[in-house]
């Protein structure tokens, strides 16, 4: 047990010094996410396996004053199992202050690994993206790799919200910008409340940490408010 305090209390004491670092940018931002997954209908209205992932994101920085970034990200999927699909889509980015004093545009495919089980008391979610992307300033495609582990677990006597967890972590698998950046780029950590509307549509709101290693110039840690809207038809 008191190994175990121990653990705890250094990684509490990692994240201190990793947000109270004097060379580590920091901000407070707030995330819009909506993202629509469905299936779509064979001729004799029967559900295909084949689905579709429609997902617009606005994030807004510096004190949450103006946009700092853009995404619409569509997809099409395929359902291995009821539990299990594998998707490949492209993405559009803009990305401004101040994660960036030149603003850029992006371009991306991505192909994911999605994985959504629900147990007795949980819901698990693993989400494995591998991601090429065309940077508007990179003199290099950037593969970066993602893997996000989420836990949804309602409440007993109010079974229309959840305690929502994730954390998801992003790896460079290049150098891509003319110096190493090869290896960690950031972690994303979610701690939150989520809302059952009907059977097809979920809201969860709460606080996100990201964490972005940086070369070059100062590291970047933003406290945000993240606003989600998720829809299953």
């Amino acid at each position: 047990m008191l190994k175990k305090n121990y653990f705890f209390l250094f990684i509490l004491a990692l994240l201190f010094a990793q947000n109270s670092n004097a060379t580590t940018q920091g901000d407070f931002q707030t995330w819009f996410n909506a993202t629509v997954m469905g299936n779509f209908k064979k001729k004799d209205h029967a559900r295909s396996r084949f689905k579709y992932w429609l997902e617009n994101q606005e994030r807004f920085g510096e004190s949450t004053t103006h946009l700092t970034q853009l995404l619409l990200r569509p997809g099409m999927g395929y359902e291995l199992t009821k539990d299990l699909s594998i998707w490949l889509g492209y993405a559009w980015i803009y990305t401004g202050k101040p994660l960036t004093t030149s603003p850029y545009e992006e371009d991306r495919i991505w192909q994911q690994l999605l994985w959504v089980k629900k147990f007795a008391r949980f819901t698990f979610t693993s989400r494995t993206r591998t991601e090429q992307r065309f940077l508007e300033n990179a003199p290099k495609t950037a593969y970066r790799f993602r893997q996000l582990l989420k836990f949804a677990i309602p409440m007993k006597q109010h079974p229309t919200w959840s305690w929502v967890f994730s954390d998801e972590i992003f790896i460079h698998k290049n150098n891509f910008i003319g110096r190493p950046n090869r290896g960690f780029d950031q972690n994303r950590a979610f701690a939150g409340l989520g809302y059952r509307f009907n059977t097809q549509i979920v809201g969860e709101f709460g606080y996100m940490n990201q964490y972005i290693r940086r070369v070059g110039v100062p590291n970047f840690c933003a406290n945000i408010a993240s606003i989600n809207l998720i829809v299953n038809l």
